[in-house]
């Protein structure tokens, strides 16, 4: 039966009353900390009516929350309009600003319930240290979703399948020889793996469990000569669960991974991850057991091997020739029609399925015409899209899962005739990203390092965007990969790059109810010169799509940013002029002409 927001706060703070709780706190993570959830755990997006990725939803008995950052507050908005959920703006993203709020609003010491499933170690101990200012208690093991959800969808059953070694590159054995080689290193005889990505490039297998990352829900534990996979068994194909056995995989049930836990050595450490390990798993070993650290794959998998780059390049002129098919599509429907922006999404997923091994959105495609494209993680939906005219500027951010790679592009078209501002303003973002293309810099260079060479342009026009500038994509994996990226924060940009490492490189410009611009290549980091002052490195552009030339100011470019930019589109005309017919050549040749 469907219920109003509404009713839904209502539910949950009756169950509130029976803990007796002055607070109850729901993330938009699920048991494995991942930014996309099967609907068994959408309970933000459930208990809210907001549907974007990011945002931490706390219910009193007087007030309904929801945090979360620029990305979505158009979004956030328009969704809590009808409903008494509160939107709360963090200043920047994935702040646990909420923490304090608990801290100033919630009474001396209450209490705070919440579904330790579904939090991190790592969140709850900057949680306590919070909240202890005021003498609050945590309680981690409520699961009131549960109680207050009657129709809440089951853990999806999707069959997992093997993603074969002439994509990946290394078979498991190898995989987890490396992960083993790093176990010993750290003195460890387990390693507990609970990122649903991680488990997915470590054994190499994928499944369609979320929507938009090929993941398995699992965990998995590595110990020095075994391994153990915990998964629903009814997912694994006799034939793969034969390869497993016989490689000396066991596989248990999904929810074994706490019992086998607790059969572990008391002597033996088992290296943790806190940021991503759940307050109740950790709950089962002593502290004794725990050495903590970074997931082991996760650096490992960041660095594609040769056979994944070669795949790569190769997608990404597949990908670009659908990019190139939409486009024309578009331009023609335009001279007689209007289209929506959701048609164009689902015209594009049409046209990337025409390219083979393809699997799927890598995120649901932004298409933001006009003031829509101001929207950082705006989604067209069926009835609500807007139409399209031959007018005005629109984004278009979107990628494809397939089975030699993921890709990521955006790309903003002018559809009428742009303004001098628009024209600036995408000029200046446009000098930004090939700041960041055109980068060559010394090993040890982070990402927070070098995130101001792409706003530099714009901030000189006291102009400025919200989001980061760039983020590691995986090989049919999710699209969002740590650790790497371009980042303000610490945080988020404080890893390395190396040889190997897929970037996105993704500045942008938003004015608020009027246009949004954005240009977005993924870049790989590959070696330069080694002299007396070390090894340096550069990036190379792997995108190929032409950037719409109707919208640079060309006397704001230098002589060096000219030459980026046609010595760019010479690329991309040899990269995807083997692979289209004698129409698209034409618009193709000319796209690409130099300035």
């Amino acid at each position: 039966m469907s219920t109003s927001i509404n009713e839904r706060i209502h539910a949950l703070r009756a169950a509130m009353r029976k803990h007796n709780l002055d607070a109850y706190v729901i993330p938009s993570s699920d048991a494995h900390q991942s930014e996309y959830v099967t609907d068994h755990w959408k309970s933000r997006e459930w208990i809210s009516g907001f549907t974007g990725s990011a945002g931490i939803v706390i219910i009193t008995p007087q007030h309904a929350g929801l945090w979360t950052d620029s990305r979505y507050f158009l979004q956030a908005e328009t969704e809590l309009a009808n409903s008494e959920m509160v939107l709360h703006k963090q200043g920047v993203p994935h702040a646990p600003e909420h923490n304090g709020w608990m801290r100033d609003h919630l009474p001396k010491g209450g209490k705070i319930g919440l579904d330790g499933q579904l939090f991190s170690v790592s969140q709850i101990a900057y949680m306590q240290k919070v909240v202890n200012g005021n003498d609050l208690a945590i309680i981690t093991d409520l699961d009131l979703i549960k109680e207050v959800w009657a129709d809440r969808p089951q853990l999806p059953d999707n069959q997992i399948f093997e993603h074969k070694v002439k994509f990946t590159g290394k078979n498991r054995t190898a995989k987890l020889t490396a992960i083993r080689k790093s176990m010993k290193t750290q003195g460890v005889a387990y390693h507990l793996v609970t990122t649903l990505d991680d488990v997915a490039w470590t054994f190499n297998i994928r499944c369609d469990d979320i929507d938009f990352n090929p993941l398995a829900i699992a965990y998995s534990v590595i110990g020095l000569e075994e391994a153990w996979l915990f998964i629903n068994p009814t997912k694994v194909p006799k034939k793969l669960g034969e390869k497993f056995k016989s490689e000396n995989i066991t596989v248990y049930s999904y929810n074994y991974i706490g019992k086998f836990l607790l059969t572990l050595p008391k002597t033996e450490q088992i290296l943790i991850n806190p940021a991503t390990l759940s307050v109740c798993l950790s709950d089962l070993l002593t502290s004794g057991q725990i050495k903590k650290g970074a997931t082991i794959s996760t650096y490992l998998k960041a660095i594609k091997n040769s056979t994944e780059i070669k795949h790569i390049r190769t997608v990404m002129a597949r990908d670009g020739v659908a990019l190139m098919r939409l486009y024309l599509w578009l331009t023609e429907v335009l001279k007689k029609d209007t289209v929506s922006e959701f048609e164009v999404a689902e015209k594009l997923a049409s046209f990337r399925k025409a390219q083979g091994l393809y699997h799927g959105e890598s995120f649901a495609a932004i298409v933001g015409y006009k003031g829509n494209g101001a929207i950082v993680h705006y989604r067209p939906m069926p009835n609500t899209s807007a139409q399209i005219k031959g007018e005005g500027i629109l984004l278009l951010d979107s990628g494809g899962q397939y089975e030699d790679g993921t890709t990521d592009i955006t790309r903003t078209f002018a559809l009428g005739k742009p303004t001098v501002e628009q024209k600036r303003n995408f000029t200046l973002v446009l000098k930004g990203h090939i700041a960041i293309a055109s980068m060559i810099f010394p090993k040890g260079t982070k990402g927070v390092q070098l995130d101001a060479f792409a706003r530099h342009a714009l901030w000189q026009h006291r102009l400025n965007y919200g989001h980061g500038t760039g983020h590691g994509v995986g090989f049919f994996l999710n699209v969002h990969e740590p650790p790497q990226g371009f980042a303000t924060s610490v945080a988020r940009g404080n890893t390395p790059f190396a040889p190997g490492m897929v970037t996105s490189n993704e500045p942008g410009f938003y004015k608020e109810g009027e246009y949004g611009i954005r240009i977005e290549n993924l870049v790989l980091c590959v070696e330069d010169e080694k002299n007396e002052f070390g090894q340096f490195y550069k990036f190379e552009d792997l995108t190929l799509f032409p950037i719409d030339k109707q919208l640079i100011i060309k006397d704001l470019l230098s002589k060096r940013e000219i030459d980026w930019l046609n010595n760019y589109h010479q690329k991309v005309w040899e990269g995807l002029a083997p692979l289209v017919d004698k129409n698209e050549l034409k618009w193709l040749k000319t796209a690409c002409s130099g300035i």
